[in-house]
């Protein structure tokens, strides 16, 4: 779907001021656009989007026409940046999940500084609507890039995608599907996993009642609003028996059968790594989605939403053949978790997969990049879990470009909470690889050998990750070396 025109970015567009005023109509009902000349990180309402450097920023709408499906078509903002001495090179960034609100609105770039101080031009589309809806945020992001001649008047030589969490997706699908249109692509904190992420959630709700002796149901989508309480209350019996409490202040003191359903969730989540008990500990407290009692991992049960974070008609998600693990260390098979596995319901998709993004909101990833990728994800991520980036390596083996995937692991427990030397590092392994074809460094992480070794996840971490509890990494020239590994599955 090609972009139907975009409002020239010296047209006049309404002042800053008042939220009022930061606010533009959308063609979509019920939706509003943040002005994208305003500077939504300021704390003077009136303030406008400011250049860096002497960059030169654009602003506005692209209009863009119906694509049928589920994809709604509707108006994104978009913001533009280009440095003064751009060399050429644009970086289209896709943002992540932005809640299911009735405005839309922009981020810049993660790496803007980077990109405007290197010379790299950068661009950001808002989407048309918000929601987990991948498809949309490919079209729009692709539509943004087909405009970018029209609203700077200059053509790029390369362009490279970038996004991360729903906006990794974005990217996967983005290189998938547009072909030989990126030079290469960098994902980071990534559903790059593609629809596995909703079956991580089911997976860990599921095991939390099978070694708990509850009951659980998994009703339609239509059914799921009147089961909700219920869910709820089941959910509060089980905490107790897990060792997880919901007071204030949160404590995670995992009982026998709490310890079982954590090492289901590690195993599931990516494996035996370091850092895992700081990790459940953290993503068991309570308040996300806004406001629920429910830790983490319970408040996104697919049985309430189908998967899609209430975003779709039917059910993504499909456990009908996954063996739930529940040993505690790599290569040991604990008996017991066949009567447990017995025990876990299952549940089966409704909803169809496409490779089409203009026909669906979930669109397929295939693991096919065709182009260099490099992926950055940390280990103890179970917002959008570790697992995502092993799920893709497997993928792109299976297609004969494993050698174009590299994945680096970083030590941290939140959700893309990464400093600016860990991304900067691998976008600059990135483009040296673009350019010189030598392949950038990566983390084995196909290896459970590697990925259960004390200091995985050490090679490419760089700064403080206090939240993370471990094995202190090695200093100085052992770093490199950290896990005896170093490598990705392909090596270096």
């Amino acid at each position: 779907m090609a972009a139907a025109g975009a409002v020239p970015a010296t047209s006049a567009a309404p002042p800053c001021g008042t939220t009022p005023y930061n606010l533009l109509p959308s063609t979509l009902p019920n939706i509003t656009i943040f002005n994208p000349w305003c500077d939504p990180t300021s704390a003077d309402p009136t303030a406008t989007f400011a250049s860096l450097d002497g960059s030169t920023v654009y602003a506005g709408i692209i209009d863009d026409s119906p694509a049928g499906g589920f994809t709604a078509g509707g108006q994104s903002a978009y913001r533009v940046e280009v440095p003064r001495h751009w060399n050429g090179t644009l970086v289209m960034f896709a943002h992540g999940y932005a809640g299911t609100g009735t405005t839309v609105g922009v981020d810049d770039a993660t790496l803007r500084q980077y990109y405007v101080d290197h010379g790299f031009a950068w661009a950001a589309s808002s989407y048309a609507m918000n929601g987990y809806d991948v498809g949309t945020g490919v079209v729009d992001t692709h539509d943004l890039l087909e405009a970018f001649p029209s609203i700077t008047g200059h053509r790029p030589r390369s362009v490279l995608m970038s996004g991360l969490s729903m906006g990794g997706a974005i990217t996967a699908v983005e290189i998938e599907h547009y072909r030989n249109t990126f030079v290469g692509a960098m994902p980071y904190c990534g559903v790059i996993g593609g629809n596995d992420l909703f079956n991580f959630f089911l997976g860990a709700n599921v095991t939390a009642a099978a070694v708990t002796g509850t009951s659980i149901s998994f009703p339609s989508v239509s059914g799921a609003a009147a089961y909700a309480p219920t869910y709820d209350a089941q959910v509060l019996s089980e905490l107790p028996k897990l060792g997880i409490s919901t007071t204030s202040p949160h404590t995670t003191d995992l009982t026998a059968l709490g310890r079982e359903w954590a090492n289901a969730v590690e195993h599931q989540s990516g494996g035996i790594r370091p850092g895992f008990a700081s990790a459940i500990s953290y993503w068991d407290a309570p308040g996300f989605p806004s406001g629920s009692q429910l830790p983490f991992l319970f408040g996104l049960y697919p049985g309430l939403t189908g998967g899609g974070i209430g975003y779709l008609t039917g059910n993504v998600t499909d456990n009908t053949r996954t063996f739930y693990d529940f040993s505690p260390r790599p290569g040991y098979f604990d008996p017991g978790s066949l009567e447990l596995n017995e025990q876990a319901l299952r549940v089966s998709r409704t909803v169809p997969f496409s490779t089409d993004p203009t026909a669906t909101e979930l669109p397929d990833v295939t693991g096919t990049p065709g182009i260099p990728v490099v992926s950055v994800h940390g280990i103890g991520d179970l917002f959008v879990p570790f697992s995502m980036e092993q799920d893709y390596a497997r993928l792109a083996d299976a297609h004969g470009q494993g050698y174009l995937f590299v994945s680096r692991a970083i030590r941290e427990v939140g959700h893309c909470d990464y400093t600016q030397p860990e991304l900067q590092s691998a976008f600059a392994s990135l483009v040296n690889w673009i350019h010189t074809g030598q392949r950038a460094a990566g983390d084995n992480i196909l290896d459970p050998r590697a990925v259960s070794s004390p200091t995985f996840g050490c090679r490419f971490t760089v700064g403080p990750h206090p939240a993370f509890q471990g094995v202190a990494c090695p200093t100085g020239g052992d770093r490199g070396q950290q896990d005896g590994q170093g490598q990705n599955q392909q090596g270096d």
